[in-house]
């Protein structure tokens, strides 16, 4: 009989542009202030790749490079490829698979994951799978998203929210039980389609040009509705996941929540009786990166985690989706 065996991150990388933007660049752009982000958000400054002619898979090239440069990976090991995204480069070729021409993955297959800020979840279930079922011994996980790309920089209400970046993870087999991807809970609710999404640029509204003069390439958010969702399944679904695992605050080493408002963050984290230096968090520094911002903090704060933590990664996207991964970290710092 087989051993059974578990999904585990062996390595994590990321990119972040050079540029910022911050609250006080943007007041100049739109009727807002610092004062005003940082009491509704949290958002003091977010990452924006500015150059011409680069998307999504230019972040993400440079994070994989320098994720195998780190774990000292040979590109012709690798067998899967997985790129959660809602900004791909392209409708078509998939963002995975441009990645891998870029980086020189030539014996692997993949595709992208579009589960909007939950795609973390959806992809990192994905990837368990694979590996779990023994169908992928090495597979590379991408998260990229660049978020400047469909924002509006006129409309007040979304512009202050959204950052780029890239994570590139290493996800490999263990036998080691106690270590690796434990237990999910992953939702989704169509209802979500009338209050977060790109209007233009797929099937139902090609691109023309009077959808580009109507600004329907760009996020629309229903704010109020949005955040009335996100606060009670995002705390709803964690404490779940607690509860299914016989845990409580105290087993938890780490809540580590999308990275869409403190306020939301918060919520969460009191319906889970954590104390603050309990819930990591980045929003002041990257914004909102979708599917992105679970693994740039887990990039972030690496040298914090330690081999058998219990992490919990909670987020709440568009569509709507929504989840909770239970995971326990597989290394100690170096």
């Amino acid at each position: 009989m087989d051993k059974k065996v578990r999904a585990i991150i062996t390595g994590i990388e990321a990119y972040v542009p050079d540029d910022i933007l911050n609250n006080e660049m943007l007041s100049e752009m739109v009727d807002t202030s610092d004062e005003w982000i940082m009491t509704r958000i949290g958002v003091k400054e977010r990452r924006i790749l500015k150059k011409d002619g680069l998307g999504t898979s230019y972040m993400g090239e440079l994070a994989v490079k320098k994720l195998f440069a780190k774990t000292n990976t040979n590109p012709d090991e690798i067998d899967m490829v997985l790129c959660a995204t809602v900004t791909p480069d392209m409708l078509f070729p998939a963002t995975a698979n441009i990645i891998s021409d870029k980086v020189g993955i030539k014996n692997a297959w993949g595709y992208d994951i579009n589960a909007g800020c939950s795609g973390f979840l959806f992809s990192m279930e994905t990837a368990a799978s694979f590996i779990e079922s023994g169908r992928s011994k090495k597979m590379v996980l991408i998260c990229g998203e660049r978020m400047s790309g469909i924002t509006d920089y006129t409309d007040r209400n979304t512009c202050p929210l959204f950052g780029d970046a890239a994570v590139a993870m290493l996800i490999e087999p263990t036998e080691d039980t106690s270590c690796g991807f434990q237990d999910s809970i992953l939702h989704v609710d169509g209802v979500g389609r009338n209050y977060l999404y790109q209007k233009a640029g797929g099937s139902l509204y090609p691109p023309t040009e009077e959808t580009v003069k109507n600004r329907e390439h760009f996020i629309y958010q229903d704010g109020k509705t949005v955040f009335k969702y996100a606060v009670s399944r995002m705390a709803d679904v964690s404490v779940e996941i607690m509860e299914r695992n016989n845990l409580n605050s105290e087993n938890i080493a780490y809540l580590i929540p999308h990275q869409a408002n403190m306020r939301i963050i918060e919520a969460t984290g009191n319906r889970m009786g954590l104390a603050k230096e309990k819930i990591l968090i980045n929003i002041e520094k990257f914004g909102n990166t979708a599917g992105t911002s679970i693994p740039l903090v887990l990039w972030d704060f690496e040298k914090k985690l330690k081999k058998g933590d219990y992490l919990i990664f909670s987020a709440f996207g568009a569509g709507f989706t929504w989840g909770s991964i239970l995971y326990r970290w597989a290394y100690d710092p170096e």
